[in-house]
């Protein structure tokens, strides 16, 4: 089995939760100086629900109003992802996805006060504007949304630019005037709405309490070997309002292997082998070119790139409408915030060592089947945030859940953003690496792997994210903008 077809097939019976020591929070510190410490932060990062099959995206059938240009639900979705890029917001994924939740939010919601075609999430008119313009409409709700996000960027501007740019494509008169009111009065529902969701809070807390004891997470060294992350990233973002969850332990996994266990032994030995840089003596890394490649393709924010396989796919889909697209995204990135705001209340609870950590102090885990190397390093810098589960695991299998819903099993290429640096995918000029995926399940699974590749996450951490993400899509899908009558 290639590398490219291996996912995570070393399925093992659930561990219980381990009982390593659990160590107490602080209230995060605040201060310019965290802001700042924030653009250092190197995160690039389950029995299921029934998913709604394909036909529940709907079809090109739809009686709609008229709209202009390309479809302007794609368009503000690029818009979005890559002015958050370029803003740096790509450097807080829990952030930007809950600024893209809302953002679709807005634009579901917009659409069908014009004509309703799902359950709206906010904004519900007891009547409808059918005579607004849906470009207007959308447009309007989009830059409102990314406006309380990306507003302080100078790359905002690219924003401004693409709403003067599709407002231009509109007829003036009264169409285009209901639309904008729509678009407009939609992004306010759901920024009043989130304005009390607990997302205001400091990005990093360097005073956060770091554990000593075996098994219990603390800050790592960066990768110069020398200086350490030394701070908790968002240690309170598990209590964020979800968007979809009944509350952020929904469907919290069962925890990390105990660390005497024979599990835990093979999942420290498998990362130690397959997850380093290649530096330390002590360890013979037996990763190859392509599990390289993959660990280096996924590294990125998971926003940013389930998104743009989103609208590749949605865009090869004739079928799909304004209106199905705004269903489309409004689930998938509720679903991908949600992920990040369960994930976190599982890390912050569980508090469980990073592999650097472990493989370092392996020598103190009461575990006679591993080895310390208190010289490996991973091939990227660990994330400020405990271990178990993975985040970035989470977001491939909520994004994974959610697509399948709507497309089921479909092939699609994908372009890195990350990998070369200046590869076209980033906006540059140069070749970039595309991978090929016969499903989302494929792509999500592999997204997960990847996590192993580049030394962030034991292999329990990554299966057990990855259900928890299926988890999370799977009842997106089958509890909100649920299609309305035809």
């Amino acid at each position: 089995m290639s590398a490219r077809q291996r996912i995570l097939t070393e399925r093992r019976e659930p561990g219980g939760r381990s009982h390593h020591p659990r160590i107490s929070r602080r209230t995060p510190l605040t201060g310019p100086a965290l802001a700042r410490l924030a653009l250092v932060v190197a995160l690039a990062a389950a029995t299921l629900l029934p998913l709604a099959g394909p036909a529940q995206a709907g079809g090109g059938s739809h009686s709609t109003p008229p709209s202009h240009g390309p479809d302007a639900v794609l368009a503000w979705n690029e818009t979005a992802t890559s002015t958050a890029l370029a803003c740096g917001l790509s450097g807080n994924p829990p952030g930007e996805s809950r600024l893209y939740a809302m953002m679709h939010i807005a634009v579901h919601d917009a659409l069908n006060a014009i004509k309703r075609e799902s359950r709206p999430y906010a904004y519900s008119p007891s009547r409808l504007t059918p005579g607004a313009s849906p470009t207007a409409a959308v447009a309007t709700a989009a830059r409102d949304v990314l406006k309380t996000g990306l507003g302080a960027c100078a790359e905002f501007s690219n924003v401004t630019a693409a709403y003067d740019a599709m407002l231009a494509t509109v007829p003036n008169g009264a169409a285009k005037n209901s639309g904008i009111r729509v678009g407009a009065t939609s992004a306010a529902t759901i920024i009043g709405d989130r304005g009390d969701d607990n997302s205001d809070q400091p990005i990093v807390d360097p005073g956060f309490v770091q554990g000593s004891a075996p098994g219990q997470w603390r800050f790592t060294l960066q990768a110069n070997g020398v200086d350490y992350n030394a701070f908790a990233f968002l240690p309170k973002w598990g209590e964020v309002t979800p968007f979809v969850l009944r509350n952020s332990g929904q469907f919290a996994p069962a925890g990390p292997y105990d660390l005497q266990s024979r599990d835990y032994a093979k999942d420290l030995n498998e990362i130690k082998s397959l997850g380093g840089d290649g530096s330390s003596p002590n360890t013979v890394n037996k990763r190859t070119p392509e599990q390289t490649e993959i660990a280096l393709f996924w590294v990125g924010s998971s926003p940013y790139q389930w998104n743009s396989i989103a609208r590749t796919v949605a865009a090869q889909h004739r079928k799909m409408d304004l209106w199905d697209n705004a269903r489309l995204f409004g689930l998938l990135n509720m679903a991908m915030a949600d992920g990040y705001i369960s994930s976190f209340e599982t890390k912050y609870t569980e508090l469980f060592w990073r592999p650097e950590t472990a493989i370092r102090a392996a020598d103190t885990d009461g575990n006679s089947r591993t080895t310390a190397d208190p010289t490996w390093l991973p091939l990227q810098e660990t994330p400020a945030i405990p271990d178990y589960d993975s985040a970035h695991a989470v977001e491939g299998g909520a994004a994974a859940a959610v697509l399948t819903s709507f497309f089921g099993k479909t092939s699609f290429d994908n372009c890195s953003p990350w990998l070369p640096a200046g590869n076209v995918c980033a906006g540059g000029s140069g070749p970039g690496v595309v991978r090929h995926f016969t499903s989302f399940t494929e792509a999500a699974n592999e997204n997960a792997v990847s996590r192993i590749y580049v030394g962030f996450h034991f292999r329990k951490a990554a299966e057990d994210g990855y259900r928890h993400g299926q988890q999370i899509g799977s009842w997106a899908v089958s509890t909100k903008m649920r299609p309305s009558s035809r």
